[in-house]
Order: structure tokens, then sequence, then C-alpha cells
């Protein structure tokens, strides 16, 4: 593509907006490498075809820059965007320069809508967050739910390779979050989780090349706004990152507790020294990075789960946060974009990166697979008997969440008391009820929330048997059902799977079944010896 557009790249010489600006100039652009070091500037730009370097500070007012050279587009690749303002963005809307930025600030891309109204009247482009997220993560996610009737969950995880260092204003942005209550939506509600924890391991397989596994924590994305307020379903959305190295990523998860407990209120002040130390090691390990990104949803009554898989050799991961501002100044210039003031996200399609993709050591895949749910796989065609607001109920893959209403009663005897408190069972007395579903690997994890009183089991199949896991111990069930209801009855129970003797099990008969619109359940539980410890009794119907 030639044609004679003059772009402005700040922080045109850096990690990311180096690779820019030349991927720019290769595209026939005329590039102004804008940065604070005019000297750094001029060796790069001489590098380059029909490139200049000048001397730009982002904190500073640009508007005398954009005035003396006229650029037609400004992109943004300095950061850090955690706690920035608009002020280049408005500049460039002043002096009618359409702007871009490779901002993953959740805030700072979240609002950048407010520049709407002037911008549409300017007729000037102002998009934010050009990068892996959410401009590209945004073009999979599209990608992966076609057809859905309804997206249960998606997930996405980023680990670069320890080669890549990182920039001053990546590591700022890891530390604005590390400790601090991060908003998620998950099981059809608003919830916080900690930054840097939510800790997981992910295997990225592409046929062909070696897996990867690394450890990833939580991060703070606009994916997380964006994607529950876009995505038809509205469905549960969580990000993680990580580093090559899993101890890196475990310093970062300790030191996020002081931060959690708040005993110091940020980790930003450890940036400066957060860079060094990762440039110290960037020789040690691989040149490969990996992305994923898994939705899973229903279609046609059918469970479906989808993951893209992104695996990228020798070096060229760094390459890929790029590319989205790329594809996007090209289709400024080609008229393509509508003015006014938005996220990047679904703003281009994942087959608008494959060229790119394609002339670089990136290997992609795309996995498809059918699902059927736990209670499904326990009970056969009895299942289908079930009313179908407990079909409904019980149909979880990815997340989901039911709200109602609860009568706890617990034991009287003083080690009733103490077991129930052990247990984690709700106090006694009524209470509003919310249970989140979380499926992962065919195994789901119900967490119960008795008006802020928590307790959590995980459920799962073994042979015939549904089998519910509190800690070390593990229950073993029938689920004798009909058109009414079904009832949980217990054959076989173990801790640490060790099995126990059936006369030492906790006595509970549970039972399920449907009246009306509600999905109601009674669940006594008792000991030997001891007695009744907890019952809870109520209704719920699903989010």
């Amino acid at each position: 593509m030639a044609h004679e557009k003059v772009v402005l790249v700040l922080g045109g010489y850096g990690g990311f907006g180096g690779r820019l600006s030349r991927r720019l100039a290769n595209d026939g652009w005329a590039v102004l490498v804008a940065g604070r070091n005019l000297e750094t500037g001029r060796a790069f730009a001489a590098e380059l075809a029909n490139a200049q370097a000048i001397k730009a500070d982002r904190e500073q007012d640009l508007t005398p820059i954009l005035q003396t050279y006229r650029p037609f587009l400004l992109i943004d690749a300095a950061g850090p965007f955690q706690d920035s303002d608009y002020r280049v963005a408005k500049a460039c809307m002043t002096c009618g320069v359409h702007y871009i930025d490779l901002a993953d600030a959740r805030a700072f891309v979240g609002g950048i809508a407010v520049l709407d109204d002037q911008t549409r009247a300017a007729g000037i482009v102002v998009l934010s967050g050009a990068s892996s997220v959410p401009a590209m993560s945004g073009a999979v996610v599209e990608e992966l739910a076609q057809g859905m009737d309804d997206v249960c969950s998606v997930s996405m995880a980023i680990s670069a390779s320890n080669r890549a260092t990182a920039g001053a204003s990546v590591a700022a942005a890891i530390l604005s979050y590390v400790g601090k209550p991060i908003r998620l939506w998950r099981a059809k509600r608003w919830r916080h989780v900690t930054g840097w924890h939510s800790l997981k391991r992910v295997r990225y397989v592409v046929e062909g090349r070696a897996c990867i596994s690394r450890l990833v924590a939580l991060s703070d994305v606009p994916d997380h706004d964006i994607v529950p307020a876009t995505v038809k379903g509205k469905p549960a959305t969580i990000f993680r990152a990580g580093p090559e190295f899993a101890l890196q990523l475990l310093v970062l998860w300790f030191l996020s507790w002081p931060v959690k407990w708040g005993w110091v209120s940020s980790l930003s002040p450890l940036a400066r020294w957060l860079r060094p130390l990762q440039a110290f090691s960037a020789n040690l390990g691989s040149d490969r990075s990996a992305m994923m990104v898994e939705v899973k949803g229903r279609q046609d009554e059918v469970f479906i789960g989808r993951r893209w898989t992104l695996i990228a050799e020798d070096g060229h991961g760094p390459e890929i946060p790029t590319m989205a501002a790329q594809l996007l100044a090209n289709c400024l210039a080609d008229g393509k974009l509508p003015a006014g003031a938005r996220s990047a996200a679904r703003q281009l399609s994942l087959g608008d990166f494959d060229p790119l993709l394609d002339r670089l050591s990136t290997y992609r895949q795309i996995d498809h697979r059918t699902y059927l749910p736990v209670y499904r796989r326990v009970m056969g065609e009895a299942y289908d008997v079930l009313p179908k607001l407990m079909r409904d109920m019980h149909d979880v893959f990815g997340s989901a969440g039911a709200a109602g209403f609860a009568t706890v009663t617990r034991g009287r005897s003083l080690m009733a008391r103490l077991v129930a408190t052990i247990m984690r069972f709700p106090p006694e007395g009524e209470h509003r009820l919310h249970v989140s579903f979380e499926e992962e690997s065919g195994v789901e994890r119900w967490t119960r929330d008795f008006d802020g009183h928590t307790f959590v089991s995980e459920l799962s199949q073994s042979g015939r048997h549904l089998v519910e896991r509190f800690g070390p111990m593990r229950f073993h069930f029938d689920l004798p059902s009909d058109e009414v209801g079904l009832t949980m009855i217990m054959r076989k129970w173990s801790v640490l799977r060790v099995p126990m003797p059936l006369f030492l099990a906790p006595k509970s008969v549970a039972r399920e079944w449907a009246d009306g619109e509600d999905f109601w359940f009674d669940v006594p539980i008792a000991l030997p010896l001891i007695g009744d410890v907890v019952h809870y009794r109520g209704r719920l119907r699903r989010l």
C-alpha cells in the first residue's frame, strides 16, 4: 500500500512504538518518530525510509507540535495509560488530527467515548486500545462466537517470551493493579477479585509445534467491560497474563498480599526496578510467546467450546501488539473508519490480521468441541424427564448464576455449631441467596452466597455417581428422579480419597424440584452422634 500520509508516533523508538514505526514506514507512511530523547529518536529514524525524529512529551501540550507538523494521524505508543487523561486525544481533535493509541488500561479505553460527540462534529476518528487487547482479542471473540445463540463465558490468556523485554509502560501497567480489587462479571453478577491472583496454568497447543505450558494470573484489561457489554448472552469474562518463568509471576503474587491487606497502597513505585530485573534475565528462557482465547456457548441446544491458540516463535511475539494499530491506520487512510471516539474492539476481523501474522513465525489453531454438563452425563436419559426449569438450572457450561432466597436453621449442640463454622455453613435465618456455577474441564464449582456468607463445593462425575467435594471430603450420590424433581442419595464417601465407612457419613437426603417458575431445594445435613448440623431450603431462578 502506498500513500503520502504523515503519522506521528509517540514513543516511536520504544519497544512497541519502534516496531510500529517500522511497520508503518514499510507501508509507505512518512513517520514522525516522537519521544523525549531526540538523539535516540534520530538514531532510530535514520534506519527507516522517510522518517524524521522530533522531540515530544505526551505529558505536555502537543498542540504546537501538531500545528507545526500537521500529521494526518497521531498514534500514542508511549503510555502508561493507567493514570492518563485525554489531553493527547483532545489536542489531536483541536488540530484536526486523527488519533489511535495502544492503551490496555481498562478505565482509559472504556472512557474514551466521552469524546464521541466532539469528534463526530469535528470529523475526527479517535480509537483507543489498538493492541492485543481489546482490538485483537475482540476480533478473536467475534470469530469464535459466530453462530452461537448464547455465549456463556470468555477466557483469555497471554504469556510473553522472557526475551521480549517489557517497556516501562508495561511494567507500570502491571504494578498498577497487583493486589488491587478488579471488577469482574462472573456468574451473572459483578464481583471483585484480587489483581494478579486467580492463578492458573494454561497449555497453549498448536498442532506441529511444541506445547507451551505457563502460569498466568488475573490482569485488568478493557475486555472485562467490553465483552459482557457487547457479546450476546453477556458472558462471564476473565483475562490472565504472565511471564515465561513462573518464579517471576510468583514473586509478584507474593508481593501482592501487602497491597491486598492494605499495608501498602500500591506496588507502582517498584516499576523502575521491574524492568531492569527483567532485562537482566532477558537472555534466559526462550523466544516463544503465546495467546489463547476460549469461548463457551450454546448453539441449537448443543453446548460448544471453541478455542483459538497462537504461538509466536523466533522472538516475533512483541510484533503482535502493534498489528491492530497498523491495520487501523491503513483503514483510516483509505477512508474506511467513521468519525467518532470509541474503543478499537470490534473494529477489525480476525481475518484482517492473517496476512500480517503469516509473515512472521506465528502458528494458529482453532479447536472445536461439544460438551455435556455433569448432571446430563450422570443421569443419562433420565435427565430428559426432569422439568425444563430444572434442566436449565443444571445445564452449566462455562459460567452461570442463579438468585433467590433461603431459610437456614442450625443444630443446637456445641459440636454442631463447631462443625457448621468449620464447614463455613451460613448462619441461621432468612437470606438472599446467589449461587455461582463455574465449569472448568468438566468440573462444576458451586459457590453459594447467603447474604455474604459463602461456602463452596465442586461437582464432577465418577461412573454413574455424582461426586460432590468439600475440601478433602468426597461424597458419591445416586440421583433418582421423575418428572417432578430429583433426590440425592449418598452411596459412599472418602477423606483424602481414602474410603470411609458409610455409617460414619453425614446424613443427608437432599431434594430438588420445580414449582411454578422457581427451582426449589431442601438440604438437611446431620452427623452421627452429633445430630442436625445445618438445614437450608429455599428457591432460585436462573439469571
